[in-house]
């Protein structure tokens, strides 16, 4: 395990006077032991009791698996006739009346009642937040790969731009979008891949279909990948054909003018909500305020929405290692919409634009 991390949960522990936390989220189950699986319905945990070393509960398909990379030495399984809980309790010891870290967002209510049938634990405690504080500080190694992952999708953009013409339908370059994905060596899409033309790109998350595209378009991509982990997204809008009419043009140019003030705002201390105010005045200032219905972004890491949120009422402050999207967007029924979405890491004196696109308006087909 990461000794930085690990040191962060075992102080965790002692400040909540925690006996066990128990970690059951895949992915951070990974997060913390290097094993990333998908156990479906099976149970996969990390039990790390207070005055005893941590171990890794996985199905027994995944053994050699997971004994190949896991940072966590003792590995336990459980076959698919066994009662994991039951299994868990047994090797965890007592833990009748105990006090218990757990990730509350993500147990069910049934997988919890089962937990608890077996621990008995006297008083359950939410660990979510020590684990969004680790994941939020990004390290080095994490932003190499968040930028792989933004240069995979970027390459992918290129490739499809290559197939857009007058008659191709949304969903035809979506097909081709997420064919160049897995080629360019993705692990697959990190949200299900949006390409809308004409007017449905008035629509901030509308569903790419059968429109044939046209002359005189607006053309809006909104994808990413995970690559290594991690994930990507980017969105950017084009013209079809040809010059697009003036009003287009003026949409288009406040949206830009909006991604670049936010950018130039970020840095250490700032805080989230004057990011979301720089862009947003720009917007309003050219009559376009109430058609910027969203929050100017969201985080971005092993998932592919996380902390933080990046909207104008949240005050928190920016800090070194946060990874998050700078996305305004104007949408105007019966005429277009236009959203530009680049990825930035903070550094310890700005920003680092991840996404490297260009974003000036181009005529593509």
């Amino acid at each position: 395990m990461n000794d930085s991390r690990w040191n962060k949960i075992k102080s965790h522990m002692d400040e909540q006077q925690l006996e066990y936390l128990l970690i059951t989220e895949p992915k951070h189950v990974g997060y913390l032991t290097g094993f990333f699986s998908n156990p479906h319905e099976r149970f996969l945990g990390l039990a790390i009791p207070k005055n005893d070393e941590p171990f890794l509960v996985v199905p027994s398909l995944d053994l050699e698996a997971a004994k190949a990379v896991s940072s966590v030495s003792t590995i336990r399984t459980h076959s698919d006739t066994d009662d994991a809980y039951t299994l868990l309790q047994q090797w965890l010891g007592h833990t009748k009346g105990q006090r218990i870290g757990i990730e509350k967002d993500h147990l069910s209510v049934s997988r919890f009642e089962r937990l608890n049938a077996v621990l008995g634990g006297s008083n359950y405690s939410d660990v979510g937040q020590i684990l969004t504080a680790l994941r939020a500080a990004k390290t080095p190694e994490e932003i190499e790969k968040l930028r792989r992952a933004a240069h995979l999708i970027e390459a992918v953009l290129t490739e499809g731009l290559s197939h857009v013409k007058v008659g191709v339908t949304e969903i035809e370059i979506v097909a081709e979008l997420e064919y160049q994905m897995k080629k360019l060596g993705a692990e697959g899409p990190s949200f299900d891949t949006m390409v809308l033309s004409g007017d449905k790109t008035a629509l901030p998350h509308g569903n790419p279909g059968n429109r044939a595209i046209q002359a005189g378009d607006m053309l809006m991509f909104d994808m990413g990948v995970y690559l290594d982990g991690y994930a990507s997204d980017i969105t950017r809008t084009f013209a079809v054909g040809e010059r697009p009419n003036t009003e287009s043009i003026k949409i288009y140019e406040t949206v830009l003018a909006a991604n670049l003030a936010a950018i130039s705002k970020i840095r250490p201390g700032a805080t989230l909500a004057s990011i979301d105010a720089a862009a947003r005045e720009v917007i309003t200032e050219a009559g376009y305020g109430p058609y910027f219905m969203h929050r100017l972004g969201h985080g971005l890491g092993m998932d592919v929405h996380e902390y933080p949120s990046v909207h104008g009422n949240n005050e928190e402050v920016i800090t070194e290692g946060l990874c998050f999207t700078v996305e305004p967007g104007v949408y105007v029924a019966g005429e277009c919409g236009v959203r530009i979405e680049d990825d930035i890491i903070v550094t310890s004196d700005g920003v680092d634009v991840l996404t490297t696109f260009p974003k000036e308006l181009t005529i593509v087909g």
